[in-house]
């Protein structure tokens, strides 16, 4: 029942944002690709019996790949995102499986999470939570993302990001500590 909620969340702020039930559902090339990855979640964490597991993530990753050739979006199943989730723009949009995202987050098109990094460095970028990442910009890394946060369009972040601030440029430094209210 959990999924349902989470897709019921994620369809209730495409709605926030000014789509309409019959336009989301059918023409929202983002929200197909969360719900995709909702149902995909929920067959990942919750099938353990193997013959069953094997044959259904087999089905979802072939789901997956369709959706992605599609709308130029990969969400892996492994992924953790939060309720509240809106990718703005369909395209271009990578996560890393191992991606940990909090609630409420807005994503723009062409972002990309992904792993960086040596040594101890190594490992995929932990968002908080209401954090909005503007358009292209790269979070790789093992970093963390404080809650409330604004990446801006084109940044590289690499850094940890404490809480409520703005981030911009290559690579990505603290322009203030408005952060995300009012985006989100």
């Amino acid at each position: 029942m959990r999924t349902f909620r989470l897709i019921a969340s994620d369809y209730r702020k495409y709605k926030r944002y000014g789509g309409r039930g019959f336009v989301i559902v059918f023409f929202t090339q983002s929200f197909w690709a969360i719900f995709q990855y909702r149902i995909a979640h929920a067959v990942y964490t919750k099938i353990t019996w193997q013959p069953f597991r094997a044959f259904f993530l087999l089905w979802m990753f072939c789901w997956q790949k369709t959706i992605e050739m599609t709308t130029g979006i990969s969400i892996p199943a492994a992924v953790n995102i939060g309720h509240s989730f809106y990718i703005a723009h369909f395209g271009g949009v990578i996560f890393n499986s191992n991606t940990v995202i909090g609630d409420d987050c807005n994503f723009s098109q062409g972002v990309t999470i992904g792993v960086s990094g040596t040594d101890q460095r190594r490992g995929v970028p932990i968002v908080g939570d209401r954090v909005y990442v503007g358009a292209n910009a790269v979070l790789a890394g093992k970093i963390t993302i404080g809650s409330d946060v604004l990446v801006g369009a084109c940044s590289l972040v690499n850094t940890d990001v404490k809480d409520n601030c703005t981030v911009v440029g290559v690579p990505a430094v603290v322009v203030s500590e408005f952060g995300s209210k009012g985006y989100i």
